[in-house]
């Protein structure tokens, strides 16, 4: 089998054929000459529960696998991005990228939505959603961040940003294997560093340890600080319910992922019952899923997760959408990516802050006040790490470097 990756010849012969060639050679701007895929592990410190874990259905979590992307082109320029799976999923994303990649070459980093497309159509035979636009998603966050670099701007600038810093809120610091002291002098260190507000993970088969967890750091922060809780859908509807309404005294910015990421119906109820916000989205993977909870009322605070549902391009359609029904989002994770999308977005949001992702890169995110700052580097910011490149399992690279 022959590969070919250039622009299909015209049918047009003579002078009409010079004048469309010369015509596409001035519309393109650069073309993508060289692929790097990698795939990174990242061990954890320490094995993480939630939920999930405490309720036996997935076992402790010990490291997070990355596809990094990189993409050079003819002029010179690059981009960085990457995607993520968490307990399982790696290796089949690597796999995934592998496959489709080759599509790349030869095309203007430009035309992203066109490249987006392109990815997608090479994969289809396994769909638009999960493991396939996660996939796609390490590919696009890295032309966007060439595109920027290129601009010589931060992406959220590129985007045009609504502000130049968000609100951020600690999740690392609150899961249910730490010890309720070692939570709260997590929240207060957080705190110190200028994050604004403490989520704690819920959902527990007791539920009285729960609101004891609650309780107890929500009497030993300032009441000014906001605070979240998390279930990571383990609760079903009667409990979810009774729950949030416990909840309900301690004045909480949101109760999150209460139920299945799919019960729309549910998540609704819910929304419509208690005053407190529900917040939900972080495992759907794709913005048609996002739409369906939308739609049916499921969702106060939004949280997609750009990597999951396809990268930024597709974060973009979904943010399109909730702006227009002035729905808030909070995007989960990848603090990295999300800062500056939430830059962005016209509602002011919150953003995840991680310190996990920090040994993947030579550049840190700035927190004081409450609030994470984009910074003035252009493109995403970040530049990989050796450390990166020695928890690098896998590589695999197309084309050729300019």
């Amino acid at each position: 089998m022959t590969m070919t990756t250039g622009r299909p010849a015209s049918a047009l012969t003579g002078p009409g054929a010079a004048l469309l060639a010369a015509a596409q050679a001035e519309a393109t701007l650069d073309r993508i000459s060289h692929v790097r895929l990698s795939s990174v592990v990242l061990p954890l410190g320490a094995p993480v529960s939630d939920a999930k874990v405490l309720t036996g259905r997935q076992k402790p979590m010990t490291e997070v696998v990355f596809l990094v992307a990189e993409i050079s082109t003819d002029q010179g320029f690059e981009g960085v991005g990457f995607s993520y799976s968490k307990r399982a999923g790696g290796p089949g994303q690597f796999a995934h990228a592998r496959e489709i990649a080759p599509v790349l070459i030869g095309e203007d980093p430009s035309d992203i939505g066109k490249i987006w497309s392109k990815l997608a159509w090479a994969g289809a035979s396994v769909g638009r959603s999960g493991l396939a636009t996660q996939a796609i998603a390490a590919v696009d966050v890295a032309l966007w961040d060439l595109k920027a670099r290129r601009a010589g701007l931060p992406l959220a600038k590129l985007l045009g940003a609504h502000r130049d810093s968000v609100r951020t809120y600690n999740t690392s610091g609150g899961f249910l294997h730490t010890p309720i002291e070692e939570v709260i002098e997590n929240a207060g260190r957080s705190l110190e560093n200028g994050i604004g507000a403490i989520k704690l993970k819920v959902g527990q088969p007791d539920w009285r340890l729960d609101v004891a967890r609650v309780t107890a750091v929500r009497e030993a922060l300032d009441p000014d600080v906001p605070l979240m809780v998390d279930a990571n859908q383990q609760w079903d509807r009667p409990t979810a319910m009774r729950m949030g309404r416990i909840f309900e005294q301690l004045d909480l910015v949101w109760i999150e992922e209460p139920l299945d990421a799919y019960d729309a119906e549910g998540h609704a109820h819910l929304a419509r019952s208690l005053d407190t916000p529900i917040a939900t989205g972080e495992m759907l993977s794709s913005v048609a899923e996002h739409v369906r909870l939308i739609d049916a009322g499921a969702s106060d605070i939004v949280q997609p997760d750009a990597p999951r549902i396809g990268g930024i391009t597709q974060f973009l359609k979904l943010a399109a959408y909730t702006e227009n029904k002035q729905i808030e989002i909070a995007p989960h994770f990848a603090m990295e990516i999300h800062l500056h999308l939430a830059a962005a977005y016209p509602l002011e949001p919150w953003v995840e802050h991680f310190d996990w992702l920090a040994p993947l890169f030579d550049e840190q995110l700035e927190t004081r006040d409450g609030r994470m700052y984009v910074s003035d580097r252009p493109g995403l910011g970040f530049t990989l790490s050796e450390q990166a490149r020695a928890w690098t399992v896998a590589t695999a690279e197309l084309g050729a470097r300019p």
